[in-house]
């Protein structure tokens, strides 16, 4: 809620929303919290676990074909680990924007890239025992070069950073991004 600057009453897009809790727990803060996932299995145990929460409407759709459907505008979107990782920037990005209100926030979180591994990267997903991998991409880019895409489109008071792991025996901590549209 902090990183977004949004009050109870806001509308808010999560996406990637996976099962759901993240939405839920804006949506139990007051905020109208619309959660957006291509996983129908994801939906659905987020349907089963938050389906009676007011403010909290999901929705099993891919992100761009989601936003460019989207009838009103957001006042903050944000993502965990989710779509704006997953999904090409230069598809997504413009796309988002065009659906914040004025000096929205965009805020997402994703792992650092490795070192010399930058842009789209894909790696194999497991399955069912009967089934073949399911291939994911992702975009990767250093801090400095996520705030540089994010200037491109638009964007405004633009920040990332990579926050320290919490102490125990991980070490990878998780790149922020934030940005005004």
């Amino acid at each position: 809620m902090e990183l977004l600057e949004v009050e109870a009453g806001a509308r808010v897009l999560d996406l990637g929303c996976g099962k759901g809790g993240n939405a839920a727990h804006l949506a139990a803060l007051g905020v109208q919290a619309v959660g957006v996932d291509v996983s129908p299995a994801q939906l659905r145990a987020a349907r089963e676990r938050w389906g009676q929460t007011p403010g909290l409407e999901p929705h099993q759709a891919e992100a761009v074909a989601y936003l460019q459907a989207a009838d009103a505008p957001f006042d903050a979107v944000y993502s965990v680990h989710g779509a704006l990782w997953f999904t090409d920037p230069d598809r997504l990005l413009p796309v988002v924007r065009e659906r914040l209100r004025p000096g929205g926030r965009l805020v997402f979180s994703q792992r650092p890239p490795v070192e010399g591994c930058y842009g789209c990267q894909a790696s194999y997903i497991p399955r069912g025992p009967d089934e073949d991998p399911a291939v994911v991409k992702r975009w990767d880019y250093e801090p400095d070069l996520w705030e540089r895409i994010l200037k491109e489109y638009g964007y405004t008071d633009v920040h990332a950073t990579v926050l320290a792991a919490p102490p125990g025996p991980r070490t990878v901590g998780t790149l922020i991004i934030q940005a005004r549209g």
